[in-house]
C-alpha cells in the first residue's frame, strides 16, 4: 500500500516548489481573464464563440506552450509546438466562418480572427510574456469595442446603398 501511495504522490508532483505552482496559477488565470475579456464582446453581440470559448482557447494555448517550456524543450522544438497550436486553432476558426451561397455573403470572420488572436495571446502568456499579452488584449479590445463606433456610420451608409445588412460579415 505504501508503494502505491508513493507512486500516486510522485505522479502528481509536477511542481518543484511553491514558486513554480504560483507561476502556473498566474499564467493560467491571466490567460483565462484575457481570453474572457475578448470573448465578452462576442458574447454581448450574441455570437456563438463567446466568453467560455475564448477563455478555453487562451488557456489551452498557454498550456500547450507552458508545459513543453517547463520540460525544457529546445527553441526549435518550441517552434514546432507553436506551429501546431496555430494549425489547430486554424481548424477551430474555420468552423466559425460560414459562406451563404444564397446571399453570397460570408460571416464569422471577426469571430475567427478573435479566436486566432486569443490563441496568440495565450501563446504569449505561456511563454511568460505577460506584458505583451496584456497590451495585445487592450489593443484587441479597442478594435472590438471602439472601432465599431467609427465604422458603423460607414457600414450603414454602404448598406443603404447596396441593400445589405451591415453585420452580415460579422459572426
Amino acid at each position: 500500500m505504501q508503494e502505491i501511495k508513493e507512486i500516486v504522490i510522485s505522479e502528481f508532483s509536477d511542481f518543484n516548489d511553491v514558486g513554480e505552482l504560483i507561476i502556473v496559477v498566474i499564467r493560467l488565470l491571466l490567460a483565462a481573464i484575457l481570453g474572457g475579456l475578448l470573448g465578452l464582446e462576442r458574447e454581448q453581440r450574441g455570437k456563438p464563440a463567446g466568453i467560455r470559448t475564448h477563455m478555453l482557447v487562451c488557456m489551452g494555448a498557454a498550456l500547450f506552450i507552458f508545459i513543453p517550456e517547463q520540460a525544457g524543450i529546445s527553441d526549435s522544438e518550441m517552434s514546432r509546438v507553436i506551429q501546431g497550436v496555430i494549425a489547430g486553432i486554424g481548424f477551430l476558426c474555420a468552423g466559425t466562418i460560414i459562406t451563404r451561397k444564397d446571399e453570397q455573403a460570408t460571416s464569422g470572420l471577426t469571430t475567427a480572427a478573435g479566436i486566432w488572436l486569443t490563441a496568440a495571446i495565450g501563446v504569449a502568456v505561456g511563454l511568460g510574456r505577460e506584458q505583451t499579452a496584456v497590451l495585445c488584449t487592450l489593443l484587441a479590445w479597442m478594435v472590438l469595442y471602439v472601432v465599431p463606433f467609427f465604422s458603423r456610420p460607414i457600414s450603414k451608409k454602404k448598406a443603404s446603398h447596396s441593400g445589405h445588412d451591415e453585420d452580415s460579415s460579422d459572426v
